[in-house]
C-alpha cells in the first residue's frame, strides 16, 4: 500500500465486479497493482490492456483465471493530473478485441494527497519510452511574461495575456516539432460531458482563440518548443487540457500543423511557414491527416495545466 495519503478508485469501488469477473486496485507510492479475476474464465485475459500495457502476467486454471499489472505511473500512458489538494493520476482497463478495437471496461485512478511544498501547481515531465528511438519528455508550463521563466503567479487578470510554453527534450530521438493538436479549457481538473469548456485549439492545430480574441502563437525558437499568448477568458477557475504531439517535421499536413487567425490578412496562417498556409485552409471547416511515410505512429503526450485564477 502507499506510504502518502492515498485512494484508489475503479468506478467509484477498490473491488469491482463485473457478472464473473472481480477487479481489485491497489495504488502504490509510485505504482498500482490491478488483479482481474475470473471464475470460470471466460475471456481471452491477454487481450486485457491498462493503457497501452499488456498484463504483467496472466495465469489460466479450469477452475478461474487471472491477469495482473504492476504498472509505474511513468508507463502505460498515465495521465497525471494536479490539483489544489491532490495528486491524481488516471488510465483505462480495455479489452482488445479480436478486430482490434479496445472497449473500455473501466476508469481507474490513484488518488494522493499533494505535499504541502508543491509548487508551482502544474503538470510535471512525464518520459515516454519509444522503441529504441530515445526518451522523449513533455512539459507544459506557465511563463512569466517574456517566457525566461516558469511564472510564480497564477492568478490574471480578465482580457490579459497568459504565457504558455509547450517543450520536448528528446535525447538521442530522432529531430522532431512539437504540435499543440489540442487545448480545451474547463472549470473542472477532468474534462466530464456536463462541464464548462471552451475551445482553444482544435481541428488538428488550429488555434480556434486567434479568430476572435487576441490569442497567438510566438514564433519559435526551436522546432522541440511551441510558445502561446493566451487571452484571459470569463472562467473564475480554468484548467486547460491539452494534447502535445511530436513529429517528424518533414512530413506536414493538414493534420499536423500550427495554424493561426491574421485579421490583417482575413486569413489562416501556418505559424513554421506562412509559405505553405494553404495547410490550414480546413480550419474553418475539417481537417483531416493524409497517410504518409513519417516516424510512424505519432507520441501524443495529454497533460493539464492548473488550476488558474482568472479575476476581473
Amino acid at each position: 500500500m502507499c506510504d502518502l495519503v492515498c485512494m484508489a478508485i475503479v468506478l467509484s469501488t477498490l473491488n469491482l465486479s463485473f457478472s464473473s469477473s472481480e477487479v481489485t486496485v491497489d495504488c502504490g507510492t509510485n505504482s498500482m497493482s490491478i488483479r482481474w479475476a475470473e471464475s470460470p474464465s471466460l475471456t481471452d485475459l491477454s487481450l486485457l490492456r491498462l493503457g497501452d500495457c499488456s498484463p504483467t502476467s496472466v495465469t489460466v486454471n479450469p477452475g478461474g483465471s487471472e491477469a495482473i499489472f504492476h504498472i509505474g505511473f511513468d508507463a502505460c500512458s498515465f495521465r497525471r493530473l494536479v490539483t489544489e489538494d491532490d495528486v491524481v493520476f488516471e488510465n483505462e482497463l480495455t479489452s482488445l478485441a479480436s478486430s482490434k478495437v479496445s472497449s473500455v471496461l473501466s476508469p481507474v485512478v490513484c488518488v494522493y494527497e499533494k505535499p504541502a511544498d508543491w509548487s508551482p501547481p502544474l503538470y510535471d515531465p512525464v518520459i515516454f519510452h519509444t522503441n529504441g528511438q530515445g526518451n522523449l519528455l513533455f512539459h507544459l508550463n506557465l511563463m512569466n511574461d517574456d517566457f525566461s521563466g516558469v511564472a510564480l503567479s497564477t492568478t490574471f487578470s480578465l482580457g490579459s495575456f497568459i504565457p504558455i510554453a509547450a517543450t520536448v527534450d528528446q535525447a538521442s530521438h530522432q529531430p522532431l516539432i512539437l504540435l499543440l493538436e489540442e487545448c480545451v479549457a474547463s472549470t473542472t481538473p477532468t474534462l466530464a460531458q456536463d462541464g464548462h469548456i471552451h475551445p482553444i485549439i482544435t481541428n488538428n492545430g488550429c488555434l480556434m482563440d486567434s479568430k476572435n480574441t487576441n490569442s497567438r502563437f510566438l514564433p519559435r525558437r526551436s522546432l522541440s518548443e511551441i510558445r502561446l499568448y493566451l487571452q484571459a477568458f470569463k472562467f473564475t477557475n480554468v484548467y486547460i487540457h491539452c494534447k502535445l504531439v511530436a513529429w517528424d517535421p518533414h512530413v506536414m499536413d493538414s493534420g499536423k500543423k500550427a495554424c493561426q487567425y491574421d485579421a490583417q490578412k482575413g486569413r489562416w496562417v501556418l505559424l513554421d511557414d506562412p509559405r505553405k498556409s494553404a495547410l490550414c485552409t480546413c480550419c474553418e471547416t475539417r481537417c483531416q491527416a493524409r497517410r504518409q511515410r513519417g516516424i510512424g505512429k505519432d507520441l501524443v503526450q495529454p497533460v493539464v495545466l492548473g488550476p488558474l485564477a482568472i479575476k476581473n
